[in-house]
This record gives C-alpha cells, sequence and structure tokens, in this order.
C-alpha cells in the first residue's frame, strides 16, 4: 500500500509539473506574439514562478499600462533574482514606481540603474523655475472604450487614430480594435464634434495612424503597420514592422498610396511630422544606427519628389530609451516624448529649439502638461498658444485639448526677505521661529501667526510654491524619526491649505533627524533647549527667478520634558 500510495504520489507532481510546463509555453508564445493581456493572464496562473515568467508578467503588466500590478511584480522579481536581472528590467520598475506615485523608491531604483544619483524632488523643483510656458489641459472626449492619440491639423478640422471602430480585427497588445483614422470639427475649446472615418483608401484592417499633412493640403504622409509579420535580425519571432506612407489628394479622394523610399519591413518608420516649407520630414525609427529603441531622424524631401538620406537628430534629443512622436512647429522648434530623458516618469513631452540647423539640450516641458504616465503626441496649432496631447493618465488613451502662456517665474521682493542667522540661509523678513513639542506633530497656537504670515505671502505671488521640510531632534529611532517628521510636514500642509493655499503649491517632505542646527546629533547629552532647536519646519521656496529659501522654524515649550 505504501508503495502505492508513493507511485501516486509521483504521477500527481509529474502531471502538475507537466501542466505548469505547458501553461507557461502558453504564455510564452502568447508573450512573443505581444499578447500581453492575454500572456499575464496565463502567467498569473503559473504556481511556481521563476524569473523569466516574474520578468515576462511584470511586462506585461507594464506595456499595457497596469502599473499597479507591475510594481508589485517587478519587486518580486528583484527580491527573488536580483543579482541575475538585467538592467532594462529597473529601468522600467522605476517608471512603475513613478506612475504608481512611489517617487523616493522610484530615485532608488533609477539611481542604481545609471549609476549616479536621480533626486526627483531637487530636479522638478528646478523645472519649476526655468519652464518657459504653463498649460491648461481638458479631455476632449470621454471614451473609457476606445483609446485616441495621434491628432493632427488639416486645415480648419483635425485628423486622429483611434480604436473605436469594432468592425477592425482585434489587436491582441490590448484587446482593442486595430487603428483607423478618423477626421472631425473641432470648436474654440477644441472639444471635436461630427467624428467620422477618414477617406476610404486609406484605412485597412492593420494599423493606421499618426498622419501629417502639406501646407496647401494635396500630400498625407501616414503610419501603417505591416499586414504580414516577418523575421527580423533582432527579434525570435517574426513581427510586423509600421512603415510610413504617403498619399495624395486627387479629385477630392486620396490616392497613388506608397511607402517612403527609405522604408522597410526590416525595421519601423513612424510619427511624421513636415517642416513648414515642407523640405524636410521628421520622424521616428528604429533603424540600424539608432541610438536607442527608438530614436528621431530627418530626412529631406526634395522638389522632384526624392528624398535624401535619413539623419539622426543627435543625443541632444535621441537617447538610449524611446524617443518618438515628434512634431515640428512653425519657428523650427521640435517637440517630441521620450522616457530616456529626465521626467515625471514614463513618456514625458519635451522640445528642443533649433538653432543654426542644429537641435539643443532637450528640455522638459513641466509637470502643467506632463504626468507621472505617458504623455505622448503633441501638436501645435500654427500662430496660436494652443493643441493637443494624447495621454493614459486616466486609463487608456485619450486627447487632451491644451492651451498655454508663458511663464514668468515669482521673484520675492528683496526687502521682505532676510538671511536667518541660524540657518544661513534666505527667509521671509519678520517671520519669527517655531518648533514642535516633543513627540508631537500638532501646530501650536503660538505658531499659528508665523504660518498666518507664510499664507498670506503665497497669496500676495500666487506663482510661489513652496517645499515643507520638516525635523526632528535626535530621540527616538531614525525610522520612528522619518515618520514622526512627515507626519510634522503633513500637519504644516494641511494649516497652510485650510487658509486657503491650492495644495498643488505645497509638497511636504520629513527629514528625520538627517540635519540638525546643532551638534545634539544623539539622544543623550543635550538640553531639553538645545533638541527643541531642531524640531522644526523649513519652507523652501520651490519656484523663483533667485532661489529664496524661508526658512520657518518652530519653537514651542518642550512641555513633556520639563
Amino acid at each position: 500500500m505504501k508503495k502505492l500510495y508513493t507511485t501516486l504520489f509521483t504521477i500527481l507532481i509529474g502531471f502538475s509539473a507537466f501542466a505548469q510546463g505547458s501553461q507557461v509555453k502558453k504564455a510564452d508564445r502568447l508573450f512573443n506574439q505581444r499578447a500581453y493581456m492575454d500572456a499575464s493572464e496565463e502567467y498569473r496562473l503559473v504556481q511556481d514562478k521563476d524569473q523569466e515568467v516574474l520578468q515576462n508578467l511584470a511586462d506585461s503588466y507594464f506595456f499595457t499600462n497596469r502599473m499597479g500590478n507591475a510594481v508589485e511584480t517587478y519587486r518580486l522579481l528583484f527580491l527573488k533574482h536580483e543579482a541575475n536581472v538585467a538592467p532594462e528590467y529597473r529601468f522600467r520598475f522605476a517608471h512603475a514606481l513613478r506612475a504608481a506615485g512611489n517617487n523616493e523608491e522610484a530615485d532608488e531604483q533609477m539611481s542604481e540603474f545609471l549609476g549616479t544619483q536621480v533626486d526627483f524632488e531637487e530636479w522638478s523643483s528646478k523645472l519649476d523655475t526655468s519652464v518657459s510656458h504653463t498649460y491648461t489641459t481638458n479631455q476632449v472626449m470621454q471614451n473609457a472604450a476606445s483609446s485616441d492619440f495621434g491628432i493632427t491639423f488639416m486645415g480648419d478640422r483635425v485628423v486622429f487614430a483611434s480604436t473605436r471602430n469594432s468592425a477592425r480585427p482585434i489587436y491582441a497588445w490590448n484587446k482593442k480594435p486595430y487603428l483607423d483614422l478618423y477626421v472631425a470639427d473641432m470648436d474654440d475649446e477644441g472639444k471635436l464634434a461630427n467624428v467620422e472615418l477618414f477617406g476610404k483608401n486609406i484605412n485597412t484592417d492593420t494599423h493606421e495612424s499618426s498622419a501629417a499633412f502639406s501646407k496647401d493640403g494635396q500630400t498625407m504622409f501616414f503610419d501603417r503597420t505591416n499586414s504580414r509579420r516577418v523575421k527580423t535580425d533582432w527579434s525570435e519571432v517574426p513581427v510586423a514592422t509600421i512603415r510610413i506612407y504617403r498619399a495624395e489628394l486627387v479629385d477630392g479622394e486620396w490616392t497613388n498610396i506608397e511607402a517612403l523610399p527609405f522604408t522597410s519591413d526590416q525595421f519601423s518608420t513612424e510619427h511624421p511630422t513636415l517642416s513648414a516649407d515642407g523640405s524636410t520630414l521628421y520622424f521616428a525609427s528604429d533603424m540600424p544606427g539608432s541610438t536607442g529603441s527608438f530614436d528621431i531622424y530627418s530626412v529631406a524631401v526634395n522638389e522632384d519628389g526624392t528624398y535624401g538620406e535619413p539623419v539622426n537628430l543627435g543625443s541632444n534629443v535621441n537617447t538610449a530609451h524611446r524617443e518618438q512622436f515628434p512634431f515640428i512647429a512653425e519657428d523650427g522648434t521640435l517637440y517630441f516624448t521620450s522616457d530616456g530623458h529626465m521626467g515625471f516618469g514614463n513618456l514625458d513631452v519635451f522640445k528642443s529649439e533649433q538653432e543654426n540647423g542644429s537641435f539643443g539640450e532637450a528640455q522638459n516641458l513641466g509637470n502643467t502638461l506632463n504626468s507621472e504616465f505617458d504623455d505622448f503626441a503633441f501638436v501645435l496649432r500654427d500662430g496660436e498658444e494652443k493643441g493637443y496631447l494624447a495621454s493614459n493618465r486616466r486609463g487608456s488613451d485619450n486627447l487632451y485639448a491644451f492651451s498655454r502662456e508663458d511663464y514668468t517665474p515669482p521673484v520675492l521682493p528683496k526687502e521682505i526677505s532676510e538671511i536667518n542667522p541660524d540657518t544661513g540661509r534666505r527667509q521671509i523678513a519678520g517671520v519669527g521661529n517655531i518648533y514642535f513639542d516633543f513627540d508631537k506633530a500638532t501646530i501650536k497656537p503660538e505658531s499659528e501667526p508665523t504660518l498666518n504670515k507664510v499664507a498670506e505671502i503665497m497669496k500676495n505671488f500666487p506663482s510661489l510654491k513652496i517645499e515643507i521640510g520638516s525635523h526632528a531632534d535626535a530621540r527616538g529611532s531614525d525610522s520612528y524619526n522619518m515618520k514622526l517628521s512627515q507626519r510634522r510636514a503633513e500637519s504644516t500642509l494641511e494649516y497652510l491649505v485650510n487658509q486657503g493655499i491650492d495644495r498643488s503649491r505645497l509638497t511636504a517632505k520629513g527629514f528625520g533627524e538627517s540635519k540638525p542646527l546643532n551638534d545634539c546629533t544623539r539622544p543623550t547629552g543635550c538640553t531639553n533647549e538645545q533638541y527643541a532647536r531642531n524640531r522644526r519646519s523649513e519652507f523652501t521656496e520651490v519656484s523663483g527667478g533667485t532661489k529664496t529659501q524661508v526658512e520657518t522654524e518652530v519653537q514651542t515649550e518642550d512641555t513633556q520634558d520639563n
């Protein structure tokens, strides 16, 4: 009998292993076909997930914008297999963490990936003082069921790509129909109406997207995914690449449709945009010689209808990662999307100004336009400060209309600022010193006049943004004091919000016991008064022409120690 049980147990183990192996093979096949929605479900059901299963599962979540699931799976991957994980998974982990709002851990992962220190808060604070415009965005349509992106202007109308055509085959990547081009009217606020399929000769049962038009409206460039998959040097399985096509408007119909001569089945060319004079076409490609997964290129469009050789735009624009969706504005400024330059997470919109035929250093457009998710396909209407972009910040890809205005950073007048004698940093004149009680994060009544004065100044300078940095003394563990200081920063922030200051203008950050104002760095050896000096909140201006520090230090009697 014992022998029988042993035999049955062995059979069951073998059957279980066979079943799991079959499931992994099915998931791998789906993953290699880029059917990430189906692949993630199969990988999720695998009981004993090895390194490759965790990598592919995390990537399946990441590539379909399920960032919470991606964070959990990448974290488990690095917990179990960190020594053997390729660097690109850490790169995606960092971006997933940004999307999840965990900037501190994202900094750690990105610092490890780059081999240099990344400080998101410091970077974003500096960016607030250098952006050229502020943007106001509004979602164009409420369309949770479909994805819309890649909008462009065609005279007084717009053309964009959408998955809303249910008659098309389903794309395995996201389980939505293949993309078609649509045309629509727009009102003064950017809202779209009278949406209809674009010309009958353009759309097919594969993807069409990212149109661009000549000034006279007679020539069109657009993306079309190849209808067949081919083997390439860079992929283990056949893939369908993307090619840029050209079409001409003849007697009201788009015809003479042909792929551009520098495109190929062996690599993708996509997202065309035409210069104002029609002489240069910009596009994205992963053609041989690219720096990253996709780079931005330009190519001459000759008067006889021929094309020059594609030219890579170089390191000011392109990185070792992904640059796509170029848009060349009327003034020659290049706008594009990247996840390789420092940003707010995943794809951000950048600009590069052109001078003497060369493009300058990439500049992030700031957090009034970009989010922690994918923001891309930026277009600007000629002669106006209005345009569109796409973003998946609310789940699926959606179109957003924007308007923008020039941004001049606020500068505090010198007569209301002074140097704090304790810190050597600049603070608002007449703002007194205030401190927290021992082991407390409560704002004391005697602190309120000072905070009210900070609120008043912020109301007088409506573009002023402040970081609240709060601190603890050396008594208690490092981790406890870090949490305590964070609570102090948050209670200070909430007080200012209650005084009418918009929450978006305030950042709360706890520093624990890491930045004392004196030598009291141990839990014993100092008087209560000496420890009390380190229990403070500091208010640092993070937007201004010249960085002004507003150091407000809160001191109250340490009643618990006396």
